[in-house]
């Protein structure tokens, strides 16, 4: 695992240019792995991003509960012919929400799981309930005892699930416990993310029944066994908006190898609309500054909306359009927690716990502080700031590739979480970064 003090000092002020390559999603990689769980034959992944401190943890879980798993490269081959333990060690739950996913596998093999509450990024409450009252409806007793969840079950039944909100989490989790369940799933308002997908064609290549329809419906037909798989992960769609928003913020002009346009359409479009440029290739896709970026207004949502991982890095860019910008956002009521330290480096942000948008929020007629008005240009000066949280503490590093002077980005641990060797990659792409 990576250094849990280390930080980022970069001497800011150039633009950034050249080619970078996006590793697998962490998103995706972490959920697969979890699947594997579910076979006793041996899965393989290829295009993994093993460095990232979310797949390790992820991979040291699974470990603890059996799991046999080896590296090489890019590559991930894991089986796990019998689980040996229905418990996870509390410190390691903590750390992800990975480990409430464990649970599906871990009751259809053992018929009982011991899970953490879980922790994660400081952005918002992210509640379990969602996951909880899904278990339940499949057959699980669930009990709370020392900040454990305490599952059990003897096998899981196919039931009718409906999700108030269309929980990325809480829909993999139906997904991945209803593959082996007794019968059938019915699964409404559930996520439909490129990642969600990529576990289900996962799953598919494992012996799943499973059917997505357009209403946001996906059923599974519990199938008795499932086998093993070689799959390769999908490029992550975030990491590739947060270098598209790094090239043309500092306007400069980055290739993003790996940049997959499918999932990518909604974050082009508004990419267009603040006036940035790109330019699609077989390959991937060029980002480019293309003249005076403007003003926009935003709101996040589930896919195949703007996503609330693009916020972060997107509103750095909107702090050099002209004119003043709008972010509501609709997904995460703590997400704007990071705003504070940009200030600190001249963005002139100002919050607000009013919905500034059309859409329906949950987080209407509430205290949370969840749109945001950027006003700009902002010329950026270096400053020493914290790191909340993964997305975030990329933004801190676009702020700091902008900045006039050293910036000192203190809690490297977190943007580790989701960009393998984050500091070689923009030095290759000339940014003046080093960690210490």
């Amino acid at each position: 695992m990576p250094e849990t003090n280390s930080k980022f000092l970069i001497n800011g002020g150039k633009p950034l240019n050249g080619k970078v390559k996006v590793s697998g999603a962490k998103n995706s990689a972490s959920k697969l792995l979890v699947a594997s769980l579910l076979t006793d034959q041996k899965c393989i992944l290829h295009n993994s991003p093993n460095k990232i401190s979310d797949l390790i943890l992820t991979k040291e879980i699974c470990e603890s509960l059996g799991s046999k798993i080896t590296i090489d490269k890019d590559t991930l081959s894991s089986q796990t012919k019998d689980v040996t333990n229905h418990i996870i060690d509390e410190d390691s739950g903590n750390k992800t929400r990975i480990a409430i996913l464990l649970a599906g596998p871990l009751l259809l093999r053992t018929g009982k799981a011991e899970i953490p509450i879980p922790g994660g990024c400081k952005i918002g409450s992210r509640p379990v309930n969602f996951h909880i009252d899904s278990l339940e409806k499949l057959g699980c007793n669930v009990k709370i005892k020392d900040d454990y969840f305490i599952l059990e079950a003897q096998g899981l039944k196919g039931n009718n699930i409906h999700l108030e909100y269309p929980s990325v989490g809480a829909t993999e989790n139906i997904i991945i416990a209803s593959s082996l369940a007794k019968g059938r799933t019915i699964l409404t308002n559930a996520a439909v993310e490129p990642e969600i997908i990529d576990l289900i064609k996962f799953l598919q290549k494992m012996g799943a029944i499973i059917e997505i329809s357009t209403d946001r419906k996906i059923t599974i037909e519990g199938v008795e066994k499932l086998s093993g798989a070689e799959h390769s992960v999908i490029p992550d769609r975030n990491q590739a908006a947060s270098f598209a928003c790094a090239g043309i913020a500092s306007k400069g002009d980055v290739f993003i190898e790996n940049a997959i346009q499918d999932d990518l359409i909604t974050f082009l479009n508004t990419i267009r609309k603040v006036g940035g440029k790109y330019e699609v290739k077989e390959n991937g896709i060029r980002f480019f500054y293309g003249g005076e970026l403007k003003s926009i207004a935003i709101e996040t949502n589930v896919h195949p909306g703007f996503m609330t991982d693009w916020q972060q890095p997107f509103v750095i860019l909107l702090t050099q359009a002209k004119g003043i910008s709008i972010v509501h956002e609709t997904v995460y009521e703590e997400r704007f927690g990071y705003v504070t330290e940009l200030q600190k480096m001249g963005a002139d942000i100002e919050l607000y716990n009013t919905c500034l948008g059309g859409l329906q929020c949950r987080f209407a007629n509430t205290h949370y502080f969840h749109s945001a008005v950027i006003k700009g240009p902002t010329p950026f000066h270096s400053a020493d700031i914290n790191v909340p949280d993964l997305r975030a503490g990329f933004s801190y590093l676009i702020a700091g590739v902008i900045a006039k002077g050293e910036s000192v980005v203190n809690g490297a641990i977190y943007i580790d979480r989701g960009y393998e060797d984050i500091d070689e990659k923009l030095r290759e792409l000339g940014a003046d970064i080093r960690r210490v």
